[in-house]
């Protein structure tokens, strides 16, 4: 698993980049064609990473209950995120994933409720899955955050 929490940190270094370089405006900023925004999907991550290694393993996620429903799959949007929330999200990025990464090595992860995913119709069975999978999805959003990015530049 270590080549997967590096690929991870990497990723999440990137996007906490991202949220440094880029306005506060354009995160929040839906183009057309869109139906979420960059800082939308940044948080996504987040939360599909506590869902998909923490709730499906039977354990206490480290994000808010409140954040998960703004976040999870299925939602959008809701309103513009404010500075103090995108610095929050921002912060959640590699502190989660360090956490994560510590309960791993620790033996935290005993159990796992199998789980197929929507995207994939892939069923995870296991903590090692559900990791590898959170790197496919994490790929996912990156690349539909770039070009978020891109059609709010054009």
């Amino acid at each position: 698993m270590d080549f997967t929490f590096r690929v991870l940190n990497n990723t999440r270094t990137i996007l906490s980049e991202i949220i440094d370089n880029t306005s506060l405006k354009d995160l929040n900023t839906v183009p057309k064609g869109f139906n979420n925004n960059v800082i939308w999907n940044i948080a996504h991550i987040v939360v599909s990473e506590q869902l998909l290694a923490y709730r499906l393993s039977g354990l206490p996620s480290m994000v808010s209950d409140e954040m998960i429903d703004k976040y999870k799959k299925g939602t959008k949007p809701e309103g513009p995120v404010t500075q103090q929330e995108a610095n929050q999200i921002k912060g959640l990025l590699l502190s989660a994933l360090k956490n994560t990464k510590t309960d791993y090595y620790n033996g935290v992860f005993k159990n796992y409720n199998a789980y197929t995913v929507s995207t994939t119709g892939n069923t995870l069975n296991t903590i090692d899955e559900a990791l590898q999978f959170i790197l496919t999805h994490e790929g996912i959003h990156y690349g539909y955050i770039l070009a978020l990015l891109k059609a709010i530049k054009n």
